[in-house]
């Protein structure tokens, strides 16, 4: 099977050369955010319990009881034990404003989560329900915590998520209220696989069991699930019996795939989202001060378009930030003394990702020098800083000339770009 690519893939670490290595950037851990109580649970599931399944947890302060979202991940290419901890920030965000608790869980095989990752080919039906089976594991743990409603629950999933939140949908559901499909679906390219008909054909058995109402979210310009596919997946859902409403949302940046992991997309899905909410019964209201995470200062060092000023880079580093400033925003573009640099875009704490990828490559220190439209470099150096620069830019003093020694050889700082 060959899923493309999802919300991760699309909005990850924008990286300025083929030789770094992919997903560095992304695959650091992102700390926690006690702002919102951000934690990590083990959620038992599989046969006996015995797989234990690693779920983000976000919770308003107080003991609750809070109403709940379940947000369920999609699946990137390669190998799902490599795939990193998804975790939504920005939706969780939005959610926890109006008084819910959130959960994530990566489900079986996925990141740090134990089980074994079961797969059906291009039995996109098979697909949903195999994954369907860590929701309602899930769902089922939730139930029993104190500090959840267990009559105020609504299930979400974004691309191969969102396939197995509509597979789950199937099920008998106490307290759930409603369902939410963000681009949901699986893609396999491999020879002889109809995928398309088989994600219809797969909508269309759900819609004939699910009788929870539910809400579609694709976008025009969305690269995996286009609108006449959504539309065909759509139809085959109500035709077979099920309720659902179909947005099409507006073109988003680049593909409006990767809409939740982007910053900015809030103001595209939101509004569709609380109507839904408010529709099935749900809070809606911001009950709650969810203030956004600390940006860089800005510094009047240089404008953030004046790639002369940018120090340590190479023609080749200069060439890459100025591709950098083509990028979108939030960005971020990270150099060290060495002559490292490297830049993300989109998706989650660009800022740490382009300072984890950078250091990677690094023998000094990396520091960020600018932040989506805006320098935060402010051209001080601390000693240790300053004898690399100077070390890096001072030429090696000739030898004496001796006839029967050995040409010296002399390692300098290098001033490479580091892809």
């Amino acid at each position: 099977m060959v899923p493309r690519f999802t919300l991760r893939n699309l909005f990850a670490a924008a990286l300025a050369a083929a030789a770094l290595t992919p997903g560095i950037a992304v695959q650091q851990e992102l700390q926690l955010d006690h702002r919102m109580n951000e934690h990590i649970e083990q959620v038992p599931a599989g046969p006996q319990g015995l797989a234990m399944l690693e779920t983000t947890v976000f919770q308003p302060n107080g003991p609750g009881p809070f109403p709940l979202i379940i947000i369920n991940h999609g699946k990137d290419p390669g190998r799902p034990n490599l795939q990193p901890r998804d975790r939504f920030y920005y939706m969780a965000s939005a959610f926890v404003k109006r008084g819910y608790a959130v959960m994530v869980p990566m489900r079986q095989g996925f990141a740090s989560s134990t089980g074994r990752y079961r797969e059906y080919g291009c039995n996109m039906t098979a697909n949903g329900y195999a994954q369907a089976e860590d929701i309602a594991a899930t769902l089922a743990y939730a139930r029993r915590q104190k500090w959840v409603d267990p009559k105020r629950i609504v299930i979400a999933g974004q691309s191969y998520g969102g396939l197995a939140t509509m597979a789950i949908g199937t099920k008998d559901l106490p307290g759930v209220r409603g369902l939410i499909n963000f681009a949901g679906g699986l893609r396999d390219d491999s020879d002889r696989c109809a995928w398309r008909s088989a994600l219809v054909t797969a909508f269309a058995e759900y819609g004939a069991k699910t009788r929870l109402p539910t809400l579609w979210m694709y976008g025009e310009n969305d690269s995996l699930f286009g609108p006449e596919l959504a539309h065909r997946m759509h139809a085959a859902f109500e035709g077979a019996g099920g309720r659902g409403r179909l947005v099409m949302l507006p073109t988003f940046k680049r593909d409006s795939h990767g809409m939740l992991a982007s910053r900015d997309g809030e103001k595209v899905w939101l509004d569709d989202t609380l109507r839904f909410l408010d529709q099935i019964g749900m809070p809606t209201a911001v009950i709650h001060d969810v203030p956004p995470p600390p940006s860089p200062v800005r510094t009047d060092y240089a404008q953030v378009d004046d790639v002369e000023a940018v120090p340590f880079l190479s023609e080749n580093g200069r060439r890459a930030y100025q591709e950098y400033l083509t990028k979108m925003t939030p960005r971020a573009f990270a150099l060290s003394p060495s002559g490292a640099w490297t830049w993300a875009e989109e998706g989650e704490d660009p800022d740490g990702r382009a300072l984890a990828t950078c250091t990677a490559k690094s023998k000094e220190p990396c520091r960020l020098y600018s932040v989506d439209d805006y320098v935060v470099w402010n051209g001080n150096l601390d000693q240790a800083e300053k004898t690399s620069v100077t070390a890096s830019v001072t030429p090696v003093p000739k030898p004496a000339v001796d006839p029967t020694a050995a040409a010296p050889t002399t390692s300098i700082g290098s001033n490479k770009a580091t892809h």
